[in-house]
């Protein structure tokens, strides 16, 4: 019980407060104002029959007393807006802070944009489906990671479409941490956001309309009953299934690539490949173990756009030359992917170096990434740091290899990884099987990748990208002769690039 700061009678407060004013018709108090506009809010709603008693079967298969179809509402301009008007007070009221707002498709769309067009608030488009041309982007609008996002929903039951749209966002880099709903059928949606770190804001709950309507004359007491115990008895959360939920769990949820991107820490090789995998929705880098440069860079203009990445034997490449070497860096450009020369160094520092910078293919002046056995010792990395580290190269160490019986030990393994610790100016991350470091700013390509497992009888081991990506926590899949030996390579590529990019979203 509180004094009510207008009328100075002392009242319940919330919604009920409507209900139990002695003489409400007197009382102008902005709870009373709020309850008789959720109240109008109801009876309209049921007049458009968006609120509707009988029998429906759902989805689910259940058959459900009450049935809500709120798409009917964009027939009716004065409601739609009544609508959005309570959805944006219920977020301000609750005190919700965001930068951005996106409505979960379709029917919350419209209600989004009233409320960003009216409040001049930043948009963003959720898409059910990615588009098979342009740029292929889930999420629609300018998109700045680090930045909260409130979600927009019509009904809530399980929370599902929430959840959907908040992990699509939360993949650009983006914060989802409220929602507003114009209906709550609470049967455990609150619960569910609740538990993933999301507080949903309903402008009514299922049990306030069924006492509106009751009080209205508009429902009897037994479809009234009905719908309550129906409610009750099809909860789609409960206490114990979060229980067993968190006792599965035993991974923390793996952060989007545009939200290590934005890390301090973050090498700016590292930056810009964790970037354009989310702008070109791929984590794929193709293997172009060619030997002729016409190859090469067919290869690269061809598969450019399905690619992060390119990774280039220079030397044994029959007709090399810097004119090949040129061209190779436009349509780097071009496509927006990274250069990786795989030569996998493993001498002294001083002989590296000259390696590096020098020789017949000056591998500093057009590769993006190098790699390195650690075998050496740290001595190897200081060699090529000493070239690669000014002209904001960076170099990836080799952890562990693919092929059956490496000698790349867990020890080995371990070590590599300290001294990957030890240069964060210049080593950004690993050639590995699987995710061997907890840094989220430390990027992981894995090889011997094949839709496919098995093996050839050269000792190659592959596994597929789900393996890679989702199971084992790697970044980047490295695909060769799974693509190259394909009838039709851009075919084939799109394959790896639709399942390496469904791995990764499916860890988020």
């Amino acid at each position: 019980m509180q004094d009510c700061g207008v009328c100075k009678l002392r009242r319940h407060t919330g919604n009920e407060f409507y209900t139990q004013l002695p003489s409400r018709e007197f009382c102008t108090c902005a709870a009373v104002m709020a309850a008789a506009a959720v109240e109008s809010l109801v009876l309209k709603l049921q007049d458009v029959q968006a609120v509707k008693f009988g029998t429906f079967k759902l989805k689910s298969g259940l058959n459900s007393p009450i049935y809500f179809d709120l798409r009917v509402i964009v027939a009716y301009p004065d409601l739609m807006n009544q609508v959005s008007a309570l959805l944006h007070q219920r977020a301000v009221e609750t005190g919700v802070k965001f930068d951005c707002v996106c409505g979960v498709p379709y029917t919350a769309l419209p209600l989004a944009t009233i409320i960003c067009s009216t409040h001049h608030y930043p948009m963003l488009i959720r898409r059910k489906e990615a588009k098979d041309y342009g740029t292929k982007r889930l999420i629609e609008g300018t998109v700045h990671p680090g930045e909260v996002c409130l979600i927009v929903e019509d009904v809530v039951t399980s929370g599902s479409s929430v959840m959907e749209t908040a992990q699509e966002l939360q993949a650009q880099g983006l914060k989802v941490t409220d929602a507003v709903v114009l209906l709550d059928r609470e049967q455990g949606g609150k619960e569910r956001l609740s538990s993933e770190g999301i507080a949903l804001h309903p402008v009514v709950s299922v049990s306030q309309l069924l006492d509106v309507l009751l009080r209205s004359g508009r429902i009897d007491q037994q479809t009234f009953s009905s719908v309550e115990k129906f409610i009750q008895e099809n909860q789609t959360f409960t206490l114990a299934g979060m229980k067993e939920k968190e006792e599965k769990k035993n991974v923390s949820r793996e952060m989007s690539y545009s939200a290590r991107a934005a890390l301090s820490s973050t090498h700016p090789i590292a930056k810009r490949l964790f970037m354009l995998m989310e702008e070109k929705r791929t984590n794929l880098c193709v293997s172009a173990d060619v030997t002729h440069t016409h190859e090469l860079l067919e290869l690269a203009d061809t598969l450019g756009p399905l690619i992060c990445v390119i990774k280039t034997h220079v030397d044994i490449l029959q007709d090399f030359s810097s004119d090949a070497i040129d061209k190779l860096k436009e349509l780097s450009a071009k496509h927006n992917f990274l250069i990786f020369e795989d030569r996998k160094f493993a001498d002294i520092g001083n002989t590296v170096k000259h390696q590096y910078e020098g020789g017949v293919y000056c591998i500093s002046s057009w590769s993006h990434i190098i790699n390195a056995h650690s075998v050496p010792g740290p001595g190897v990395v200081a060699g090529l740091k000493a070239v690669g580290r000014s002209l904001g190269h960076g170099c990836l160490l080799i952890a562990q290899m693919s092929s059956q019986g490496a000698l790349t030990t867990e020890q080995y393994t371990q070590t590599t990884v300290k001294m990957a610790d030890d240069h964060p100016d210049f080593v950004f991350g690993f050639i590995s099987g699987s995710k061997v470091s907890a840094k989220p700013e430390h990027v992981h390509m894995t090889p011997g990748v094949r839709l496919q497992s098995g093996g050839d009888d050269l000792g190659q081991q592959y596994t597929t990208p789900d393996e890679v990506i989702r199971s084992k926590g790697s970044d980047v899949i490295i695909v060769g002769r799974g693509i190259l030996s394909a009838s039709d390579r851009k075919e084939e590529a799109e394959k790896y690039r639709k399942a390496g990019w469904e791995a990764y979203l499916s860890r988020l």
